[in-house]
């Protein structure tokens, strides 16, 4: 019987949906599932159904499954990212030769996939860290692809990635080699942090358009009809409008029967710690991370409404459907510049030389967060040259200076109304942080020092000379203060 040119371990959607993907594409493919008690074999199941009469071969066992791929064999693994990883890379090994690939689709921790290739490699194994990011739909009709590690297998595994790989309409493929050890899966993992925010900012907007605004489905639906056929087009952006349309057999819209409280699988708190490894900003995501959380504490929520029912509101700022047009964009302008500037700082912490535009063109199809956005992102880093961050980009100054008034007035109107709007504000003030020349952190500065000898630099030194104060032989002279009701709460 021919071999195989690729298996696959692993048949729940995502798998099977790849299965076909790669089969659609001329190769042939063996498929392999763990045992489950009580449950039907999966590659039976499959192959009785989507995959009936097509060129996969099913295997029963690990055995069977190396034993019927071409050399070097190239293993596709579909699987829960963690420990049922390790386990499958540890029943593997004694079944491969060096030179064998396998390679590991699921949404690891960027940190895992490089401990596991060093581990392998040791043995001769080459372990390719492979994000993909596209949903259901992307897997069977064409993800976008993120490929890391040892660059010589790249010969082996690219032209089945790039050939399963959505396509832009010039052809280019998108999938690229993104560089060494985890860099592939750290990739994916910024892109799922960006993601975060998108999806944050959008639903602010949504809340602002439904509560400030007092738009009906039908109203927010054709809006955000409108802004997809913008600078904000999207994929995003352009399934919000049949989700606020979605009816129900009663009628009722479906949106105000899904619960309020939003799930995660862990990608947002890895792309976090990414950006406090390397010392990056990232409120925006953060921020995307922690509504999450917060949205789950629904009990508490609830609680704390009736606590503090809404008071007399400030003077409420007019707002138009334009202002919160222009704040979501500049609002994703903040997103991406801090998700590429987390990839640039990566890249440099690992020392990978990730090539930004390669990542943005790469982004612009087959994935959650695809976008005409990401065409002047490619564009930008490929004209530059060299890394810096996007709002300095002409380009991008132009935008966010014309949409600077309003991304003001709408964060300041949302406060006004204690509407929560924890991301866009979160970007605002990440944009008034970067472009503030002098911040107050001299004074933090000298907190660490009076407290704890921290030490601190001077303006009228050079950068990198270090003093410390004895800060008991100042004392003010006047112990004043100004006082508030805060202060004193309580009268005689």
């Amino acid at each position: 019987m021919e071999k195989s040119d690729i298996g696959l371990i692993g048949l729940a959607v995502m798998g099977e949906n790849l299965a076909l993907n790669i089969e659609s594409k001329g190769y042939r493919v063996s498929l392999y599932n763990r045992l489950h008690p009580h449950t039907p074999q999966a590659v039976d199941r499959f192959l009785a159904s989507v995959g009936e009469g097509k060129k996969f071969r099913p295997t029963y066992s690990l055995d069977q499954l190396v034993e019927s791929l071409k050399r070097p064999r190239k293993i596709l693994l579909m699987i829960q990212a963690g420990e049922p990883v390790d386990e499958m890379i540890t029943a593997l090994l004694p079944l491969l030769a060096q030179g064998d690939i396998i390679i590991d689709g699921g949404n690891s921790d960027y940190r895992d996939t490089r401990r596991r290739q060093k581990a392998l490699s040791e043995k001769g194994i080459y372990l390719v860290g492979c994000g993909i990011s596209g949903g259901e739909e992307g897997a069977l009709h064409g993800p976008s692809i993120m490929p890391g590690g040892d660059e010589t297998v790249s010969v082996e595994v690219l032209p089945l990635l790039q050939a399963i790989a959505a396509h832009l309409d010039d052809g280019t493929p998108c999938c690229s080699w993104i560089g060494p050890d985890g860099s592939g899966h750290l990739v994916k993992t910024v892109h799922n942090g960006i993601e975060y925010g998108d999806m944050q900012l959008i639903a602010e907007s949504y809340s602002l358009l439904k509560i400030k605004l007092k738009n009906n489905h039908d109203e927010m639906a054709r809006t955000f009809e409108a802004w997809n056929r913008g600078v904000l087009e999207s994929y995003l952006i352009g399934i919000t409008a049949p989700i606020l349309r979605y009816r129900e057999e009663d009628g009722g819209y479906l949106i105000d029967r899904i619960a309020d409280r939003s799930r995660q699988k862990g990608t947002g708190k890895w792309c976090i710690e990414a950006a406090l490894d390397s010392a990056t900003p990232l409120g925006v995501t953060t921020q995307a991370v922690f509504a999450r959380f917060l949205s789950a504490r629904e009990q508490e929520r609830t609680r704390a409404h009736r606590l503090y029912p809404d008071a007399d509101p400030a003077p409420i700022l007019a707002l138009g459907v334009d202002d919160l047009h222009h704040a979501l964009y500049a609002s994703k302008i903040m997103a991406y510049a801090q998700g590429f500037d987390l990839l640039y700082q990566m890249s440099c912490l690992y020392d990978w030389h990730l090539n930004l535009s390669t990542l943005a063109t790469i982004w612009r199809k087959g994935c959650i967060i695809q976008s005409r956005f990401l065409r002047e992102i490619a564009t930008v880093y490929r004209q530059t040259g060299h890394y810096e961050p996007l709002l300095f980009n002409p380009y991008f100054r132009e935008k966010i200076s014309l949409c600077l008034p309003s991304w003001r007035r709408v964060v300041s109107a949302a406060l006004s109304a204690g509407i929560a709007l924890p991301a866009t504000t979160a970007a605002l003030t990440a944009f008034d942080s970067w472009r503030c020349a002098k911040s107050p952190a001299n004074l933090i500065q000298a907190q660490r020092d009076y407290f704890g000898a921290h030490l601190y630099e001077r303006t009228d030194a050079p950068e990198g000379v270090l003093f410390h104060t004895d800060w008991s032989r100042r004392e003010p002279a006047d112990d004043s203060r100004p006082s508030s009701s805060i202060d004193s709460p309580h009268k005689d």
